[in-house]
C-alpha cells in the first residue's frame, strides 16, 4: 500500500479519481464499454497514452481488472472491481450536480440518464445500475 500524501480522506480518493479521464473510463464502464478501441471512441476523445496510463493507474489500484478474451489473446477486457463499482453514487452525484449548478446543453448520454434517474429514487437507480453491472460483469466472467 502506498503512503498517502494527506491525512485528508478527500484528497486520498483525489489522488485517485482526480482527474477527468479516470471518471469518464469509469463512467463508460458503467455504460458497457470494455475494450482499449471503445474507450478511444469516447466523444472526449482520449490520448492513447492516457487512456493507457489511466487504466494501468486504476488496475493498480483495484478498481479495475483486465482479461484477455480466450478465443482472441490480443484483445484485453476490463471490467469494474467491486471497489470500482462502489464508485458510482459519486458519479451519479457530480452529474446531478452539473444539472443543478452548470448552465449546460447534454448530449445523447446526459439526456438519456436524467430521463431514466428521474423515474425513481436517487438511491434506487445507484442501487439498480451498480447491481446491473455487477450480474453484466459476474456473466461475462462466467461467475
Amino acid at each position: 500500500m502506498r503512503a498517502n500524501r494527506s491525512q485528508c480522506p478527500l484528497v486520498n480518493v483525489l489522488d485517485i479519481v482526480g482527474d477527468k479521464w479516470t471518471l469518464i473510463i469509469i463512467r463508460d464502464l458503467f455504460l458497457g464499454k470494455k475494450t482499449f478501441t471503445e474507450f478511444m471512441n469516447s466523444p472526449e476523445k482520449f490520448a492513447s497514452n492516457i487512456l493507457s496510463n489511466r487504466l494501468e493507474f486504476l488496475i493498480n489500484h483495484g478498481l479495475l481488472k483486465v482479461i484477455k478474451l480466450p478465443y482472441d489473446k490480443k484483445t484485453k477486457i476490463y471490467y469494474l472491481t467491486d471497489k470500482g463499482i462502489d464508485l458510482y453514487p459519486i458519479l451519479y452525484e457530480m452529474m446531478y450536480w452539473s444539472k443543478r449548478n452548470l448552465d449546460e446543453e447534454y448530449g445523447p448520454l446526459g439526456i438519456q440518464f436524467f430521463k431514466n434517474s428521474k423515474r425513481v429514487s436517487s438511491k434506487t437507480f445507484i442501487k439498480k445500475t451498480q447491481s446491473k453491472y455487477t450480474e453484466a460483469r459476474n456473466e461475462f466472467l462466467n461467475v
